[in-house]
Parts: C-alpha cells; sequence; structure tokens
C-alpha cells in the first residue's frame, strides 16, 4: 500500500532552509534530498561511479551485509539532525522517516527492523530514542526492546576512530525472552548516523550471534570520508 508522502501538506516554513514551501521542506531543498551518489553497498560511504565497493569493506567486510542511507551527514543536515537529537525535536522523525523510506524505494522489506539501542541514563537524558523514532515510521515491522543496550560507554564521537570497537565490545544483547523472534530473520538495524561503523558492527555481530539470517543497516545520514567535503 502507498505511504503518503510527509511533503505533501499545507504551506509553512521549510525545517532546513526557513523558506515557504509545502510540508517539512520547500521544493529545492526537496530536491537537494532526492540527489542520489554512488556509495559502497557494504557501507554506503560515497564512490566515484564505478565502484560498488570501497577498498575497507572489500578487504575486511563488516558483519552487516548491506548500508542503505538517504543523506551525507554535512551541512545543512547534520544541524537539522542535531536539532532532533540533541535539542527535543522528535516531531523531525517524520520527515526523517519519509527521506529515508526514498532512499529504501526498492529494497525487500525486512522480517523486522529494530532501533539502535540507547543506554537507560541517555534515554532518561534525551527523553526519546531517536532510531526507534525513525523506524517505527518507516511502514515495517519495527520492534523496541529485542535489542538492548546492556552497557553504558563514553560516547564513540569522544573517542578516536581506532578505540571505538573495543569501546562497544559487549555493549549490546538480545532479549533473553525473545531470542526466538531473532532467529532465521532478515533484520534491518535503523540508526540515524553512521560515522566508523564500529557501533552497528557490534550490533550486527550481536543478532547474528542470537541467530539472524542477516543485518541490513538503514541510516539516515553516512558521514563523509575525511578529505571528501
Amino acid at each position: 500500500m502507498p505511504i503518503a508522502s510527509p511533503f505533501a501538506a499545507l504551506p509553512g516554513l521549510c525545517s532546513l532552509c526557513g523558506g515557504w514551501g509545502r510540508g517539512a521542506l520547500c521544493t529545492r531543498c526537496r530536491s537537494d534530498a532526492a540527489l542520489t551518489r554512488p556509495r559502497c553497498s557494504r557501507c554506503a560511504i560515497a564512490l566515484p561511479a564505478a565502484q560498488t565497493l570501497c577498498g575497507a569493506c572489500s578487504t575486511d567486510p563488516p558483519p552487516f551485509e548491506r548500508t542503505i542511507t538517504a543523506l551525507d551527514y554535512a551541512a545543512p543536515w547534520d544541524g537539522l539532525i542535531r536539532r532532533f537529537k540533541f535539542r527535543a525535536q522528535p516531531e523531525l522523525a517524520t520527515l526523517f522517516a519519509g527521506l529515508l523510506r526514498a532512499a529504501l524505494h526498492d529494497e525487500p522489506a525486512p522480517d523486522l527492523a529494530l532501533p539502535a539501542p540507547l543506554a537507560e541514563a541517555r534515554l532518561r537524558e534525551r527523553g526519546f530514542n531517536q532510531s526507534w523514532e525513525i523506524a517505527r515510521r518507516l511502514g515495517v515491522r519495527a520492534e523496541a526492546r529485542l535489542l538492548l543496550r546492556i552497557r553504558d560507554t563514553p560516547h564513540q564521537l569522544e573517542l578516536p576512530p581506532d578505540s571505538r570497537a573495543a569501546n562497544v565490545r559487549g555493549a549490546f544483547a538480545v532479549e533473553p525472552l525473545r531470542r526466538g523472534e531473532i532467529e532465521g530473520r532478515r533484520i534491518a538495524l535503523v540508526d540515524d548516523v553512521l560515522t566508523t561503523g564500529a557501533t552497528a558492527a557490534e550490533m550486527a555481530r550481536t543478532l547474528l550471534a542470537a541467530g539472524a539470517a542477516s543485518v541490513h543497516l538503514w541510516v539516515l545520514a553516512r558521514t563523509p570520508a575525511p578529505g571528501s567535503a
């Protein structure tokens, strides 16, 4: 069944540029959001048109099989995503879910979509899980409490890239009484931003160890490679 576009609405101010338009984005910003670029099929880093895998994924592939992203985590989108996460604007989830749905237009539906979980202290501080707010609006079966964060860790952005995998090792678990809901299932992990992929890889390993058939990663925005701006 077709899902109504979040952009088809009454005139109002564009969430991104502040200009007038219809729905959450004006015509110009909506066109910018719809632009696609060649990406690594495994980690979604931007690539030259002739390539389908980046060098890192060719030599050391991550445990998730595929990554779909809607945006580069760069101006002006990065500012809007920060407003969503850190300035208590969960209403932007409808806009972001619409952008991610558009990027997923020909992807087969998974058996389950699972949001990247937050530690309890961070969830209380923020008041909502931004990944869940996106996941539950994607039009597929989504579950908020199957994948759990069992260990709080320093924020990944506070650490050098080569320390991030160790930082999140053992930080996730599948709800013990619901492991049967994971076994043999095709899982889509939903997150807001993908940077080094260390957290996503640890979540994927946790799900595969619990019996998931495959794990794909659906992220709103992908951080560009250093020096690519």
